[in-house]
């Protein structure tokens, strides 16, 4: 476990030409209202698990029945585009229009639900190593699924490859020089997410832990808290120690690649951050926090028999409130009251 204060609080962006996460949660809230599935996801009352005067835990498995958090993601920006379109969007509103991505895991679902919901088809790159299970739910939702390269980065560079060579769009959870404008968006659905949790919330939050692989959902939830609650509570990012990608960036102060092994933590596992996500978490978080593998997959068995059964991506945040040590170095005592969020259903 390693853990960095972050000397950019409050102060400039560490990636100049990239924007800041949006925090129009009201946008985002009067397009889902228009899908019968975008019900809110619960805040269960976790206390058992830790030593705290309150532990909330958004569970996000339930959402938009895709497992995920990264339902709102892409399957919004499709939605944004299908209402673009037209005033009263149907499933053939974006036929004729193809959308492709790689993934390692549930942002694919995203873009793959959001295509077939709108009629627009759906092209997502995985890596050798992503299990056939994964691929054959993808089919299940209607997407074409071509395996290329040994690793995620392979898979990306293969599908931004083919939405230049066939006018495709280029649809990732990430951000970098030059991509900025879909993923900003993608992660301004996440705002639904954030906005609940403030809702729901009693009381405000004196910590907020947020696991991050690119950042996107650490990124969003940090902006449109801040906004809400002010400097109120403490925000730390929680990250693989074999992928601290925003930690190294704090660190060096500007965008880095952090190489590393293979993480468990699959879904965190990201070598280098999403620009976006990077100026937004540079501004309003207070910590980052990295842990192993098995700090990570040795808090699952306690959340399963708590009913938050995970994998060790969905449940790293909470992971580190369990842990005594990471709780001593965040300086979270037994009258802290701790938001975390359970990101994904158990595989």
């Amino acid at each position: 476990m390693q853990i960095v204060i972050n000397p950019h609080r409050g102060g400039q962006k560490l990636a100049p030409a990239a924007p800041y996460p949006s925090t129009d949660a009201a946008r985002v809230a009067a397009l889902l209202s228009q899908c019968p599935a975008a019900d809110e996801t619960r805040l269960v009352d976790a206390g058992q698990l830790a030593p705290l005067a309150q532990l909330w835990v958004k569970d996000e498995r339930t959402r938009m029945n895709l497992g995920s958090f990264k339902a709102l993601g892409a399957a919004y920006v499709i939605a944004r585009h299908a209402a673009e379109t037209s005033d009263k969007p149907n499933p053939q509103t974006l036929a004729g229009s193809t959308y492709v991505t790689a993934s390692a895991g549930n942002h694919g679902m995203s873009v793959a639900a959001g295509a077939r919901m709108f009629g627009a088809k759906a092209v997502v790159y995985i890596a050798e190593t992503v299990p056939e299970s994964f691929a054959d739910r993808l089919r299940g939702q209607d997407a074409e699924v071509v395996r290329s390269g040994a690793d995620y980065a392979a898979s990306m560079e293969a599908a931004s490859k083919a939405a230049s060579d066939n006018g495709w769009v280029l649809l990732s959870d990430s951000s970098w020089e030059g991509y900025f404008e879909l993923p900003r968006t993608l992660m301004e659905g996440y705002l639904q997410m954030a906005a609940e949790m403030v809702q729901q919330c009693p009381e405000v939050p004196t910590h907020i832990l947020l696991q991050a692989g690119v950042g996107g959902l650490a990124g969003a939830v940090a902006a449109y808290a801040r906004k809400a609650w002010g400097d109120a509570p403490s925000i730390i990012v929680v990250e693989p120690e074999a992928a601290p990608a925003l930690q190294a960036s704090i660190k060096a102060g500007k965008c880095v690649f952090a190489d590393g092994p293979d993480s468990i933590m699959g879904r965190l596992d990201c070598k280098e951050p999403s620009l976006i996500a990077l100026n937004g978490l540079a501004r309003d978080a207070d910590l980052f926090l990295t842990l192993t593998d098995e700090e990570a997959s040795s808090k699952l068995d306690a959340m399963a028999r708590a009913g938050l059964e995970t994998t060790p991506s969905g449940g790293a945040g909470l992971a580190a409130v369990m842990h005594d040590g990471a709780r001593e170095a965040m300086e979270i005592n037994e009258h802290a009251r701790v938001l975390c969020v359970l990101s994904e259903i158990a595989e």
